[in-house]
C-alpha cells in the first residue's frame, strides 16, 4: 500500500514531467478512457445507444397485466 510520502513524491514527479497546464487535459483523457472501457464491458456502444433510442418506438403502458 502506498503511504502519504510516496503519493506526494509521485505527484511532484508528475507535476515536474507534465507541468500544471497539461495535467487537467491528461485527467480528462483518462476519464474518457475509463468511461469507454466501462461502457464496453457493459456492452453499451455509443453508436448502438443512439440508434436504439431512434429506432425504438416509445413504450406505452398497458392497463392489463400480461399473462
Amino acid at each position: 500500500m502506498l503511504g502519504t510520502q510516496e503519493i506526494i513524491i509521485i505527484a511532484i514527479i508528475i507535476l515536474i514531467l507534465f507541468g500544471g497546464k497539461r495535467i487537467p487535459e491528461l485527467m480528462k483523457g483518462l476519464g474518457k478512457g475509463v468511461r469507454y472501457f466501462k461502457d464496453s464491458v457493459n456492452g453499451v456502444d455509443a453508436s448502438e445507444e443512439q440508434h436504439s433510442s431512434k429506432d425504438k418506438p416509445a413504450e406505452t403502458q398497458h392497463d392489463e397485466p400480461t399473462r
